[in-house]
C-alpha cells in the first residue's frame, strides 16, 4: 500500500458509494487505475465489505449497552464464543485482558429485551459465572473504519 492507496480508502470511508470516477479526481489517477487499486485492495481483504450506516433509533433500537462477561473455565471459552456469534444483537465482542473476560457491544429495542437477552441469552451459555452491564446514555463518537 502506497499514500494513494490510502488516498483513496479516506475517499471511500466517507462515501462508500463513490464512483472510480469521483475517486479518481479526488486522488488524481486515471478511472481504470483507480479501479485496478481497488480491485487489488478487495483482493488482498484491506477492503473487506463494503457496508451501510443505519439510523439504529429510527429502526427502533434505542437501547445500547456493554456487557462485560467472565467465563469460569477455560474450557468454555469457545463455547461462549460461538454462542455470541450467533447473537445478531452483539456489534462488538471483545476478548479481554484485565477483570473481564469478554466485552460485548449490544443494541437493543428496549429495557425489556435487555433483560430477556441477559437472563435467557448470556447467562444460559455454559460457562458465564458472572456479567456486569452498563447502559450507553449518548455516543459522542463512533468510527467504523479507522
Amino acid at each position: 500500500m502506497d499514500a494513494i492507496d490510502h488516498d483513496i480508502l479516506e475517499v471511500m470511508k466517507m462515501n462508500g458509494r463513490a464512483t472510480a470516477s469521483e475517486i479518481s479526481r479526488k486522488v488524481n489517477l486515471s478511472v481504470p487505475a483507480v479501479s485496478e487499486r481497488i480491485r487489488k485492495l478487495e483482493d488482498g481483504n484491506i477492503i473487506e465489505q463494503y457496508t451501510i450506516k443505519v439510523n439504529r433509533e429510527k429502526m427502533g433500537y434505542k437501547l445500547m449497552s456493554i456487557i462485560f462477561v467472565n467465563i469460569d473455565q477455560t474450557e468454555n471459552i469457545e463455547n461462549f464464543r460461538s454462542a455470541v456469534l450467533q447473537m445478531e444483537e452483539v456489534l462488538e465482542c471483545h476478548h479481554l485482558a484485565g477483570e473481564y473476560d469478554f466485552m460485548l457491544k449490544v443494541l437493543l429495542k428496549d429495557t425489556g429485551e435487555l433483560e430477556h437477552f441477559l437472563s435467557n441469552r448470556i447467562k444460559l451459555i455454559k460457562g458465564v459465572k458472572k456479567s456486569n452491564t452498563l447502559i450507553v446514555l449518548t455516543t459522542l463518537k463512533e468510527s467504523i473504519n479507522r
